[in-house]
């Protein structure tokens, strides 16, 4: 039986953290053995808190250590694609939080690298790893619900992220919708066609200064005739707010959102729970746990993983699209938003 995989850690940010404690405390079946972000503080920090062996500054000499033998890319948006292509460079497979890029060019160029190089890459779309949208994805493949016609999605977080962020996220159709579209190709198993998004600022004027919104809503045209609507906010005051639902020709399927626990507690005044989660790190710490399992799966036992390449591709370009939407003030079609170098990516995989 082979000794657990060896990873190395980019990013030591909020989801780097994430990362590192789920796979210090929760996977037997990988250890991080390396943590680089261009903050050595933070990285050494990371390291301390998670008894990771070494701490650097320069993510190129992680990639360097021929011992790793996947990485994990956590590190900001504008990073992602140029780590994919020289750790793939560096034969090192490949796991990387959304978005690959912030445009189709250097998301195909990324994955071109990915696949000369013959390693793997899975993207982080965790919440496919979610028990309950994977029961909710389960329901609409054997057909308990009939045929799909109307999906929604509700997707607002706790508080808003701070402007720094906000400015070079690519905005909140890509750095927050963009795991509502995966999810709904993901649910409906089609690929989006058209894209309506209506988008204002109701959460934080700091943000529209930003050329941001904080608020908005989507209707997504699916390819086998589906309809979908999300909505996303950047602050909910009870906390995160994670629903879905898929209504079909023979019932419905809904995902509610998580709590702390189940108790109701009634008196003469109201009867009332405890408020959701409060964000993703509580809400989907089994998925996040789950997906590294898959990753690790994949790699030793030389299978496909279950977030390729395109599912970040697909998605991405729904989010231009609907990026565009809003700016231009109608429906937009995904195809419109693909430059003709990437096309192709259009027909390939499945979501």
């Amino acid at each position: 039986m082979r000794d657990v995989l060896r990873l190395g850690l980019i990013g030591a940010g909020r989801i780097g953290q994430v990362h590192a404690a789920t796979i210090a405390q929760r996977v037997t079946t990988a250890t991080l053995v390396a943590v680089a972000d261009v903050n050595r503080a933070a990285a050494q920090a990371c390291a301390d808190q998670h008894r990771v062996p070494r701490a650097m500054d320069d993510p190129y000499e992680l990639l360097d250590d021929p011992g790793i033998e996947a990485v994990m890319i956590c590190s900001s948006t504008d990073t992602h694609a140029p780590l994919i292509k020289a750790a793939a460079r560096a034969g090192k497979h490949i796991f990387c939080e959304k978005p690959i890029a912030l445009d189709l060019d250097a998301t195909a160029h990324a994955l071109r690298a990915v696949e000369r190089a013959g390693v793997k890459l899975q993207i982080g779309f965790n919440r496919r790893f979610d028990a309950n949208f994977v029961r909710a994805r389960r329901a609409v493949e054997s057909g308990e619900i009939g045929e799909p016609h109307i999906l929604h999605l509700v997707s607002r977080d706790p508080a808003p992220p701070p402007i720094e962020y906000v400015k070079v996220s690519g905005g909140l159709f890509l750095d927050m919708s963009i795991h509502d579209f995966d999810m709904a190709r993901y649910l409906i198993g089609s690929e989006v066609e058209e894209v309506h998004a209506l988008g204002t600022v109701r959460v934080d004027l700091a943000i529209g200064e930003a050329g941001d919104v904080d608020t908005a809503v989507i209707l997504l045209r699916f390819a086998n005739g589906v309809f979908g609507t999300i909505d996303n906010s950047r602050r909910a005051a009870y906390g995160y707010d994670q629903r879905a639902e898929i209504f079909g020709s023979r019932g419905a399927v809904s995902v509610l959102n998580n709590y702390p626990n189940n108790t109701v507690l009634s008196t003469g005044h109201a009867v009332y729970r405890d408020l959701p989660l409060n964000f993703f790190m509580q809400r989907y710490v089994e998925s996040y746990q789950r997906e590294i399992e898959a990753f690790v799966r994949a790699i030793v036992e030389d299978t496909a993983v279950e977030v390729s390449g395109h599912d970040g591709w697909a998605a991405l370009a729904i989010a231009i699209a609907a990026k565009r939407s809003w700016q231009e003030g109608r429906p937009v079609k995904v195809s419109e938003a693909v430059p003709v170098s990437t096309s192709h990516w259009m027909s390939e995989g499945q979501p």
